[in-house]
């Protein structure tokens, strides 16, 4: 496996990435690619209507992405277009706040990812079973997911370019199934409200259905990560992210509205009904196509994310912040194969927790590296005020405020309902309490070795 050690800058540019001009994602691969990133597609979105019924579930889906995402894509349109750096997030809260809070940024982000990615090899397992019942019995599921680990790492150590391919190819796989429900729904108006006799054994309530569409709404920043593959990013990333908000809102509330439609109850719903409602709006070949999307989705999210927070590593390597082997990448491709490689086997060994309590945790880390995001916008607002900005955040200073309220108030809820909680033995705000410590503990250890080091290992290169 030929690779190379990227040189490391006291500041990462967009040239520093590992990807050369050909290889770079364009508009619709990097839509794709986001979309993964944030949804895969309207599944996940059962529980909500279960436990908020379709009125106040369809309100959630509304309002959540008016709240909680567009004031994020706001956001990462004006950071990811005047700071175009690979490894996206950290790099903003790093240049904004300093080394410690860049640590802690990414330090969040990959924590928060050890539960994020263990839900889609999860709902990959739940859809295949609904197939082939059997398949989910003993360490099967564990196996299914650590191989769908494997070859999603293998896509990735590829290159950029064969992942947003992919991405954009099980994009309309999957949403051709849901855009025929849409379709055929209307036609069973009324038919099919004593179709479901036996109620979903979902124990999700109102608020953990709110839980789930902020965990379905959630990751508007992970394409920046990848900043430095990507085609003109100045132009390309505001045009990606605001398409993306709005081809992700219309794939939850469109098939939801049309299922209403038919009378089914609120109270069928449950993680992987939507290939049984498929069955009751147009027959068997409908389920099974619903099945396989649910798998595309599952697996076209993970394949995407991997993507996204690999560079984390990578980036963090450049600057000193962690081991240097972690900044190789392949001639050909440029991608980091070691960062890609170290973060499957950690996501390997989350496999297996609950649903509920996967997207608890994910929100919970990864609604507070927002918030230092968030942070970092007004923060350069103040101290760099002539970086140019090609997006900006409409409302001068008091907007660059204010657009930052709606996330943290929800992710205040998030906390509240994790105190009543259970992960791994304990209480979950406990846990994220002891994560967010932990990465504080770490940061010293990081820097032991810091960019002065690098720059000499360099020189000596």
């Amino acid at each position: 496996m030929s690779s190379t050690v990227v040189p490391p800058a006291s500041r990462l540019t967009a040239t520093s990435s590992p990807a050369n001009n050909s290889s770079k994602l364009t508009l619709w691969p990097l839509v794709a690619a986001t979309f993964f990133m944030v949804s895969g597609g309207t599944y996940g979105t059962e529980d909500i209507i279960h436990g908020a019924g379709y009125s106040r579930g369809l309100l959630i889906l509304f309002l959540t992405p008016l709240v909680w995402s567009l004031p994020v894509a706001f956001m990462v349109g004006e950071l990811s277009t005047a700071l175009p750096h690979e490894g996206g997030y950290y790099t903003w809260v790093r240049r904004a706040m300093g080394d410690f809070w860049g640590f802690q940024e990414a330090w969040l982000s990959l924590a928060s990812s050890f539960f994020d990615m263990a839900i889609y090899p999860a709902l990959f397992v739940v859809y295949f079973a609904r197939l082939f019942p059997g398949i989910a019995e003993g360490r099967r599921g564990i196996l299914i997911g650590l191989a769908m680990i494997t070859i999603c790492s293998l896509l990735n150590i590829a290159g950029v370019r064969v992942v947003g391919a992919t991405s954009l190819w099980l994009f309309v796989l999957l949403s051709a199934p849901f855009a025929l429900i849409v379709v055929l729904a209307p036609f069973k108006a009324g038919q099919l409200a004593g179709a479901v006799t036996t109620p979903a054994t979902s124990s999700v309530g109102l608020l953990g259905g709110l839980l789930i569409a902020m965990w379905n709404y959630m990751g508007w920043d992970s394409a920046s990560t990848i900043a430095g593959e990507v085609h003109e990013p100045k132009r390309t990333y505001p045009r990606a992210i605001f398409l993306a908000v709005l081809v992700v809102a219309l794939s939850y509330i469109l098939p939801i509205a049309a299922i209403q439609l038919t009378g089914i109850p609120a109270s069928a719903w449950e993680t992987g009904s939507w290939a049984d409602l498929a069955s009751l709006v147009s027959g068997t070949w409908l389920r099974v196509v619903l099945v396989l999307g649910g798998m595309l989705s599952a697996f076209g999210m993970f394949n995407a994310l991997v993507l996204s927070y690999s560079r984390l590593p990578y980036a963090m390597a450049l600057e000193g912040m962690l081991p240097r082997v972690f900044s190789r990448s392949l001639e050909r491709t440029g991608a980091p194969w070691v960062s890609i490689l170290a973060c499957a086997i950690a996501w390997a060994g989350c496999l297996g927790l609950g649903f509920e309590r996967l997207v608890l945790m994910d929100v919970i880390l990864c609604g507070l590296s927002l918030v230092l995001e968030f942070v970092a916008l007004v923060v350069l607002r103040v101290r760099e005020p002539n970086l140019p900005r090609p997006f900006r955040v409409p409302g001068g200073m008091p907007g660059a405020v204010l657009v930052g309220v709606g996330p943290v108030l929800l992710l205040a809820f998030a906390m509240f309902h994790a105190d009543r909680e259970q992960v791994f033995g304990m209480n979950a705000l406990v846990l994220g309490f002891l994560l967010i410590v932990a990465g504080m503990v770490a940061y010293p250890l990081a820097r032991v070795r810091g960019p002065a080091a690098v720059r000499a290992d360099s020189a000596a290169e």
